[in-house]
């Protein structure tokens, strides 16, 4: 059955958890053009987002002097990190709109919604007047738009693993759900471009005066091409055939999630916890940490994690398609151990100074991180079945990063500022490897295996006829 067809049949997927007898019809092919645009809209949608959650980390400090000038520098990057913070606190609440309607009326409707609300939200924070301009209106006008990023965000990122896990191939789903941690790690990147080449092009002045505007107002034509891609996918093949089959099973109230599906919301929340403190603590804190903690050049920073970065463009479909072959579960572990034993000395390795030392420990962090954005796009969604997917997902994934992974820059500083101890970052790193190992202790493995609630998934009709054939 092809991934273009999906809606015609009304047959039932055997379970995925025991054998049975299939024939072509169970199958659901998705060719090769088809999931090429799926990937390719999917991965844009998760570049627009990071690229302004990048920028605004990125910017952090001259932020903090654009909308907080009379506060002192350390008050004006607490400031800015809790405005920062403040839009992870509103994400369960996208989560909780966008998840169930992603589940009730389809993923491609929800994901094209999320797309355009953040692409409008973050080209209105480059048109905020300064505080110089209207007081204290202008910090306000910025926790608003933050805070309507949040509430987009809430409903993307979940349905993008949703969207991207339903039309992969189960034998291909670690390396095609990689792709979207290319876009985040893409947005990243072209972020810090954006922002390295203005601080280092143009004088201090002119930055806080206007420049700092240019990388936001970028994100309203990167939006509308993420609009354009989506707008032309069909459903996914999972969601189709569930809802031509028995309309009352698409769908699930928050109650219904909460109370059938909390073991899987758990080990959601557990495994996001350790990926998400991760991709902060380099992404977000690391730039601000190296200019604002340790004296360099905001540009130097910037240019340090901007490689690293780069060289994990390279290398994360690799690793990816490496959890297809020997499974999720071993490489989130060494993740998991990585943080443990690899934390506090990636940390005295950045305190040391020097080019060298410097990008050994930034880059350490990379390889931790490495470890869990290649494989938990396509380790997650396995955790709910298809009926639940989207709402038991978002619910569960922005609990968790609100409560930790957007926390990150915000208790880092704070901590370092109660304590004066320029280590202390690594203790949050220690604790997100122990608790995502426990989490990923009790997952299941996933790797080649169709996703709950689903048939199997191949890349071609051959390979569904001798999947057929050796299921008789």
């Amino acid at each position: 059955m092809s991934a273009q067809s999906d809606g015609r049949s009304r047959r039932r997927f055997p379970s995925s958890r025991r054998r049975a007898t299939l024939t072509e019809d169970d199958i659901t092919v998705v060719e090769a053009p088809t999931l090429r645009r799926a990937v390719g809209a999917t991965a844009i949608g998760n570049t627009m987002e990071w690229f302004d959650f990048g920028v605004y980390s990125y910017l952090a400090a001259t932020l903090g002097k654009v909308f907080y000038p009379e506060a002192t520098p350390t008050v004006q990057l607490l400031a800015t990190f809790t405005t920062f913070a403040a839009a992870f606190l509103v994400r369960p609440l996208g989560g909780l709109v966008f998840g169930p309607l992603g589940d009730r009326f389809g993923r491609r409707n929800v994901l094209a919604t999320t797309m355009i609300m953040m692409a409008v939200a973050t080209f209105c924070l480059g048109l905020i007047p300064s505080y110089a301009a209207i007081g204290v209106w202008a910090p306000a006008l910025l926790l608003v738009v933050r805070m309507l990023q949040g509430f987009s965000t809430g409903g993307e990122y979940a349905g993008a693993m949703t969207f991207l896990s339903e039309y992969s191939p189960d034998r291909r789903r670690g390396f095609l759900g990689s792709w979207l941690e290319f876009g985040t790690l893409t947005g990243y990147v072209l972020g810090a471009g954006l922002v390295t080449a203005i601080t280092s092009a143009l004088p201090e002045q002119d930055v806080v005066g206007w420049a700092w505007r240019i990388p936001f107002l970028v994100a309203g034509p990167l939006g509308l091409i993420g609009l354009y891609l989506r707008l032309r996918l069909e459903e996914t093949p999972a969601y189709s055939r569930m809802a031509s089959s028995r309309e009352d099973e698409r769908g699930g109230e928050f109650r219904t999630i909460i109370v059938r599906w909390w073991r899987a919301m758990l080990l959601c929340i557990g495994l996001v916890l350790a990926f998400n403190v991760t991709n902060y603590m380099l992404t977000s804190y690391m730039p601000t940490y190296l200019s604002s903690v340790l004296g360099y050049r905001e540009s130097h920073g910037l240019l340090l994690v901007l490689v690293v970065m780069v060289a994990m463009m390279v290398a994360i479909t690799f690793v990816g398609r490496l959890s297809d072959r020997v499974g999720r579960r071993p490489v989130v572990l060494v993740g998991c151990g990585l943080l443990v034993v690899f934390a506090v000395p990636s940390f005295l390795l950045v305190q040391m100074g020097g080019v060298l030392p410097v990008f050994a420990g930034v880059a350490l962090q990379g390889l931790m991180l490495l470890c869990f954005n290649s494989t938990l796009p396509s380790t997650l969604p396995a955790l709910f079945p298809t009926r639940v997917r989207y709402g038991g997902l978002s619910i569960a994934f922005n609990i968790s990063v609100a409560l930790f992974g957007g926390t990150t820059p915000l208790v880092s500083e704070a901590l370092i500022a109660e304590t004066g101890s320029k280590i202390i970052p690594a203790v949050l790193l220690v604790v997100a490897g122990l608790v995502g190992g426990v989490a990923m202790w009790f997952t299941h493995e996933s790797a080649g295996k169709p996703m709950p609630g689903s048939g199997p998934t191949v890349s071609s009709r051959q390979e569904a006829k001798e999947l057929a054939a050796r299921s008789r």
